[in-house]
């Protein structure tokens, strides 16, 4: 992406139809930065069936302005045992040329919606540190911080800590109901949340 961010974006679903525009954002962080913990980017044809395996069960979402995908964000399966199934974790990327215009903030709120719709009482967030800004986007949202892995990864010649965060999508009382999958829910009510112009 080069030039000036568009003024103006929209939240929209991703499709596998995204996934070069979403490697575009992801592969630099891969290959030179340890926001990811993978060590090589993956194909567009394995992008491609991320997505498509997750959306089913959660939502993966885009922010796009001037025909530009310019951010994305997606929730994924916490812990696989039962238990956890009121958990999710999410994860919120957006282009180097993009950062601090509200992508990010305009991703996770149509995110945590979604996620409440669904079922869900809980939502992770693990953070390579150090890394404010993102630490300052979840905690806008309400995200505490719970615990530090240290040194728990080795990457670009270095150990490296990773912070955990947590926040409540919704009060814990009652006896929960299984989650919805994302492609059970009413195309209605996900409108209203996506495909919003900011």
């Amino acid at each position: 992406m080069a030039g000036q961010v568009p003024k103006s974006f929209r939240v929209r679903l991703a499709s596998v139809a995204d996934a070069e525009a979403i490697l575009a954002i992801y592969a630099p962080l891969v290959t030179r930065s340890t926001v990811s913990f993978e060590t090589e980017p993956p194909s567009v044809m394995e992008m491609a069936g991320r997505v498509e395996h997750t959306l089913p069960e959660y939502p993966w979402l885009v922010v796009e302005g001037g025909g530009v995908v310019l951010g994305y964000a997606y929730a994924s399966r916490y812990r696989p045992r039962a238990a956890y199934q009121w958990a999710v974790e999410c994860s919120v990327y957006v282009h180097s040329d993009a950062r601090r215009q509200g992508i990010a903030g305009a991703l996770y709120k149509a995110l945590f919606a979604i996620l409440r719709l669904q079922g869900f009482y809980k939502v992770y967030a693990a953070v390579t540190l150090p890394n404010p800004g993102s630490v300052a986007v979840h905690e806008a949202f309400g995200f505490r911080q719970f615990a530090t892995y240290r040194a728990v990864g080795y990457k670009l010649g270095a150990w490296h800590d990773v912070g955990w965060w947590e926040m409540d999508l919704r009060e814990l009382a009652g006896e929960p109901v299984a989650p919805k999958p994302f492609n059970q829910l009413s195309t209605i009510h996900v409108s209203h949340i996506v495909d919003t112009r900011q």
